[in-house]
């Protein structure tokens, strides 16, 4: 799994790709050190959809990481296409 960071409205978070999910690792506003939520296993992250359960007033967090992993998802799919 290969990390990743997203940054929107005064908020960090760190994520990877588990099989096409994505797997919440830390989130933490920019200007504390502590975060708001860091996930011991990575493998045992909480994805996408429970981190929008568990803290729905950080939406557009949520929406600029859910942005990524669609624009990743569809380069990767065009670079494929052509290949056989």
């Amino acid at each position: 799994m290969s990390e990743r960071c997203t940054e929107a409205v005064g908020w960090i978070a760190s994520w990877s790709l588990d099989h096409h999910c994505v797997r919440i690792l830390l989130v933490r506003n920019e200007s504390e050190t502590a975060p708001l939520f860091s996930a011991t296993v990575p493998a045992a992250a909480p994805d996408l959809a429970e981190m929008r359960e568990r803290f729905p007033k950080l939406s557009e967090l949520w929406d600029a990481i859910r942005g990524e992993y669609w624009a990743e998802f569809f380069t990767v799919q065009e670079n494929s296409c052509g290949t056989i």
